[in-house]
């Protein structure tokens, strides 16, 4: 994702190249003028869409590779400590390969750094009264330390989004991690509308309501 830009070599290092550069031109000018291939461009909003319309039915997400949150939980601001009029997230179905999660034990933890909503690692549905999954948002999740790892020094973007920082305070009776390792994620309601925004964690619009345990 986008992180500031950093010079690379310090003012007076460029500076002495000049004169290289010049006669590196003189001898190759095809090569030397050629442009850096630009940066590939963030997905627009319909591309996602489009890519991820098929998930409506939840049995292509199931034949996919995505699996249903194992604890079956249905988040809610209330769960992780947020004013209830927040609203929900919903029901969660990762994909374990493109989170690189690592095995069982303890919270949830991985090494995956995957950002493309494209192709989401995490798909949220909403339960309805009829017992089906109503698909409402994507979202990525990158664990931290990966992502340090990496060479990152700020969280990752999208669309100047910034990914929100997910860690759970000990201090407190809720889990604001929901059981996993510090990382961070950001959802998109493409599926359903969201007055606080296409990027907020909760939609008041969402609701858990149907959610039965054990389903």
């Amino acid at each position: 994702m986008t992180s500031p830009r950093r010079i690379l070599t310090p003012l007076a290092l460029s500076l002495l190249l000049v004169p290289a550069a010049a006669a590196a031109q003189q001898k190759a000018p095809a090569a030397a003028q050629q442009k850096a291939a630009p940066a590939p461009k963030a997905p627009t909003l319909a591309a996602i869409r489009a890519a991820t319309d098929k998930y409506r039915d939840v049995k292509v997400a199931l034949k996919e590779g995505y699996m249903r949150d194992p604890m079956n939980m249905c988040v809610t601001a209330a769960t992780e400590g947020q004013p209830r009029q927040l609203g929900a997230m919903g029901v969660h179905y990762v994909r374990p390969d493109l989170l690189g999660l690592n095995p069982p034990g303890g919270r949830v933890s991985g090494k995956g750094t995957h950002t493309d909503f494209l192709t989401p690692g995490v798909l949220v549905y909403e339960p309805e009264a009829d017992g089906s999954m109503q698909l409402v948002a994507v979202e990525n999740l990158v664990w931290e330390k990966a992502w340090k790892d990496a060479g990152h020094t700020a969280p990752p973007e999208f669309m100047g989004n910034q990914y929100y920082h997910m860690v759970d305070n000990p201090l407190t009776p809720v889990d604001e991690a929901h059981g996993f390792e510090p990382h961070y994620e950001l959802h998109l309601w493409s599926y359903r509308p969201n007055p606080a925004g296409d990027f907020a964690p909760f939609n008041a619009r969402a609701t858990c309501a149907n959610h039965k345990a054990g389903k």
